[in-house]
């Protein structure tokens, strides 16, 4: 019996101070919330903004980071890279498509516009 309430005095303390809280990042469905994007969106808008046409491939995915989408092909012998990158919200759904972004388009390595 001593050693059972002994038991009870030790244990009981140890389990409450293992207790903790969850912090829960995305929605019932494992997605990120709408806050998230919407600081992404503002943040890939305000880079955008400050890009130079001319500017190097290499540079502008240094300073935006991974693109959301990549193409690349070959037109007229000129080598043309497009990357996507999210800026605004048009589904409620939290997936990522082309038509929520801002295209980037390079020939030769070069920024030559953005859509």
């Amino acid at each position: 019996m001593k050693k059972s309430i002994l038991a009870c005095l030790v244990i009981a303390p140890l389990a409450f101070s293992l207790t903790g809280c969850v912090i829960a990042v995305g929605d019932k469905d494992g997605r990120l919330s709408s806050s998230h994007y919407e600081d992404r969106e503002f943040e890939n808008r305000k880079k955008i903004a400050r890009l130079q046409l001319n500017s190097s491939f290499a540079d502008v995915r240094g300073e935006m980071g991974v693109a959301d989408f990549n193409e690349s092909y070959m037109e007229a012998g000129k080598q043309v890279n497009i990357i996507y990158y999210r800026t605004h919200r048009l589904h409620k759904d939290g997936i990522t498509t082309k038509d929520e972004c801002t295209k980037l388009v390079f020939v030769n390595n070069a920024l030559t516009a953005i859509e």
